[in-house]
């Protein structure tokens, strides 16, 4: 008897799901995966887009070449999940499964803070972090502020990042004792989650290349005209180019499946990443997953990519009896671009108790290197 396991998401975690399972099930059995978008791009590389270091086609790839490693891939826009049966409708087709992972990601609500999608330009997306480039390239001086607007984001240390890089090609142009440079956050330090020994590494870095740095600073509204961010408080700034980070929601597909919790997320079992419903599995950033510090695991690719191969194997065991169980154990670590062909890395366990035991390493040749090999060894793995 054939199964067909069905992945929503054709991101970092559906990606590796999908691979794995084709290589882990009987070839009799389906894997199919199902995305609105025909190409992939690969996230972290919109760091180096925004600086100029990459152009789109460097770290995108069409999605359809999934279908090379035995994977069916189906272009279309989700309409509906059941999860109690197991069903999706998509692009026209409905499709039954007998495994289900939902691994659709958050979706990016700018219009949650009145102004902010008109006055700046959105650094999570591809066309967003293409328009940042080209105002970048043709800045001369002024204030440039970067912004979280809400305290919950993934990839923790991106913004830190692009403030990072984002002064580093102000420096090599030549125009950075022209600009000023301000971070608002609304979180209380950089990379919550990890510590406060993490956070005050990354805020060191951030204060040493001389960027103001403003925690805790909820913007409530933004006017494009007068170019003027408004803050909870009443406080105000003034910029001239505007990078922000959007609010982040689940997509409404999965709101309206009925399989997130009042926090607006999919609950999962932090170890097997099952939902309430028998055979349905979420993974990556719209989950959520409570820690013992009071605040969920970070949504982040690499614990997308470790999610996604636990659901995987457990799926590949639980139907061929072949291979053991496993448990995602909450182990991450990122990158940290610094600029100037450096990049430091944050590693630890985020399940450790009471609070993440993560350690912050200061930013060098080598680990930018490893990004590099990282970006390349993924684009040719995965197509």
């Amino acid at each position: 008897m054939s199964r067909t396991a069905l992945i929503l998401g054709a991101g970092l975690g559906g990606l590796v799901a999908a691979e794995m399972l084709r290589k882990q099930l009987p070839a009799a059995d389906r894997v199919i995966a199902i995305d609105r978008a025909a190409e992939h791009f690969f996230p972290p590389s919109l760091l180096w887009l925004l600086t100029g270091a990459r152009e789109p086609a460097d770290f995108t790839r069409p999605l359809s070449r999934l279908e090379r490693r035995g994977v069916a891939f189906r272009q279309g826009q989700i309409v509906r999940i059941d999860p109690a049966a197991r069903r999706v409708e998509a692009g026209g087709e409905s499709f039954d499964a007998d495994a289900l992972i939902v691994a659709l990601g958050a979706e990016y609500a700018p219009e949650a803070i009145p102004g902010l999608a008109e006055a700046g330009h959105n650094l999570y997306t591809l066309e967003g972090a293409t328009a940042a480039r080209d105002a970048l390239a043709e800045f001369t001086g002024g204030r440039i502020v970067l912004l979280t607007a809400a305290p919950a984001y993934k990839c923790p240390a991106a913004p830190y990042e692009a403030a990072l890089l984002v002064e580093d090609f102000l420096r090599r142009r030549g125009v950075r004792d022209a600009t000023t440079l301000q971070f608002f956050a609304a979180e209380p330090q950089p990379m919550v989650v990890a510590g406060p020994e993490a956070g005050a590494a990354v805020r060191g870095l951030i204060e040493a290349r001389g960027i103001a740095y403003h925690p805790q600073q909820q913007v409530s509204a933004v006017d494009a005209v007068s170019r003027r961010l408004t803050f909870a408080g009443g406080f105000m700034a003034q910029f001239d180019l505007l990078l922000y980070v959007p609010p982040h929601r689940a997509p409404a597909v999965v709101r309206e499946a009925g399989l997130t919790n009042e926090a607006g997320w999919i609950p999962v079992d932090r170890h097997t990443l099952q939902t309430p419903f028998e055979g349905v599995f979420a993974i990556g950033d719209v989950t959520t997953i409570p820690l013992k510090m009071g605040r969920p695991l970070p949504k982040a690719g690499v614990f997308a990519h470790g999610q996604a191969e636990t659901v995987a194997a457990n799926i590949a065991h639980a139907w061929t009896g072949k291979g053991a169980p496993r448990r995602f154990d909450g182990y991450g670590m990122c990158f940290i671009e610094a600029g100037n062909g450096r990049a430091g890395i944050g590693k630890g366990d985020f399940y450790a108790e009471p609070t993440p035991q993560v350690e912050v390493r200061p930013p060098g040749l080598l680990w930018h290197a490893g990004k590099i090999l990282y970006e390349k060894y993924w684009l040719y793995r995965r197509f």
